[in-house]
């Protein structure tokens, strides 16, 4: 069997045994929300760590999933089943069309590029009343379900949002071993050297950003139906920031790096909670002590450092 299916298979099980140890309560809504974190982790990582393309706007893509999915459920009563793909189908179409221009910039112009689109779709969320609710939410959306059984509770959540992760993760490894993420790691290398291969640099950047714009759909469309209520509030710049820095203190290029940035991220305030007025100290100092001695995210760092400590040890017994 591939190494890289055991791997895979081994942490599944592992995901998907958390609840018999959990039974429920306040944690396993966290871990739903290391799903969803995850997904959108992943989706960003292809395009940063893979493609070399930064985005400050990806909170958007997740807002408007959210938002689609919603519109449609809420107000016009849809299936949730075929909100879903439609709302995903017109974030990818939107994110393609918006790709050609703005990834012909490149470093801090990008940068601001994605920014200046993901505080559009955040004012677009707040300005249009009628349809979005505006800063008061959408309310009433539907849950989920499979004929009689609906998810509706934590641990139906939980089961549903890592099954669609655990899906996005097979998907992205695949597509990091295939032909296409081999020609992602040469445009990331050096676009002209791509290019002088016979890579369409453009079109492929363009294509993975809309493939990120569409992970980040489904992960809001899930989060739509999970929450049954949306705001502008949770798909604004900060949220986008959030994302970024999963991507980065997870490892960037690596897919369980992208699980393992969100479920730092995500899990973190949720044990700083006791420390009041100073979790927000304590994250900017693990912030600061990861940038500086695992530079290479979790999945690369940890590991380094492991093998320079056993190193140093046996120097001083040499």
């Amino acid at each position: 069997m591939n190494r890289d299916l055991i791997k895979f298979l081994a942490f599944a099980a592992l995901i998907l045994t958390m609840p018999l140890a959990l039974h429920g309560g306040y944690l396993m809504n966290v871990l739903v929300f290391v799903g969803i974190h995850t997904m959108l982790a992943i989706g960003l990582n292809l395009l940063l760590g893979y493609a070399g393309q930064i985005s400050l706007g990806h909170a958007g893509f997740f807002g408007l999933g959210a938002y689609l999915s919603g519109i449609l459920t809420a107000t016009y009563g849809w299936n949730p089943w075929l909100a879903m793909p439609l709302a995903a189908a017109v974030v990818g179409g939107l994110a393609f069309l918006i790709g050609f221009p703005i990834l012909k910039l490149k470093g801090h112009y990008l940068a601001m590029a994605t920014l200046g689109m993901g505080i559009i779709m955040y004012i677009t969320f707040n300005e249009t009343i009628g349809l979005t609710g505006g800063p008061s939410g959408l309310s009433g959306i539907p849950a989920i379900a499979i004929g009689t059984l609906t998810f509706d509770s934590d641990q139906k959540n939980f089961y549903l949002i890592w099954t669609f992760t655990l899906g996005m993760i097979l998907l992205t490894l695949n597509l990091a071993n295939s032909r296409i993420g081999r020609a992602l790691r040469a445009v990331h290398d050096s676009e002209v050297a791509a290019q002088v291969l016979g890579i369409n640099a453009r079109l492929l950047k363009v294509q993975i950003f809309a493939l990120s714009a569409v992970i980040s759909s489904i992960a809001g469309s899930l989060y739509a139906h999970t929450m049954t209520f949306i705001s502008p509030a949770s798909f604004g710049f900060n949220f986008s920031v959030e994302l970024l820095t999963m991507v980065v203190i997870g490892g960037l290029g690596s897919i369980y790096g992208s699980f393992l940035g969100a479920a730092l991220l995500t899990l973190l305030p949720e044990f700083l909670r006791a420390a009041q007025d100073y979790d927000i100290i304590i994250y900017g100092a693990l912030l600061m002590v990861m940038v500086k001695y695992l530079p290479g995210g979790l999945v690369r760092g940890v590991p380094g450092l492991f093998r320079k400590l056993m190193k140093k040890r046996g120097a001083r017994h040499a």
